[in-house]
């Protein structure tokens, strides 16, 4: 997160990290922030590791969504679009998630 917050493009360095959570890590330990901050830095470096959104689409397709933050989802979805990653289950769920919800806790940079 932070490499790409600071527009430093790592690609070693994100492959390492893509290895690492692809082969090591449970994703199912990672908390919704987690998770989004993970493919909004790899989406924001201009990096699509195919195989990692692929893995993180599976994990967050066997969640509930109900303990994901608005900016949460909104990342997410953004990070899939840019990274051109097209998950349409996944975009399905999460758009039946926000039309649950009262879009009054959405702020408008969630909203668009």
């Amino acid at each position: 997160w932070a490499f790409a917050t600071a527009k430093v493009s790592q690609t070693r360095l994100f492959d390492k990290v893509a290895y690492e959570v692809i082969e090591y890590r449970d994703l199912r330990s990672f908390n919704p922030q987690n998770l989004s901050n993970l493919v909004w830095a790899y989406a924001t470096a201009q990096l699509s590791d195919h195989c990692l959104f692929g893995n993180v689409a599976d994990e967050l397709s066997s969640r509930r969504f109900g303990s994901f933050r608005p900016q949460n989802l909104s990342s997410i979805v953004w990070a899939y679009a840019k990274a051109q990653f097209s998950d349409h289950c996944l975009f399905g769920e999460i758009a039946d998630e926000v039309s649950s919800r009262h879009l009054e806790s959405f702020s408008p940079q969630t909203l668009s």
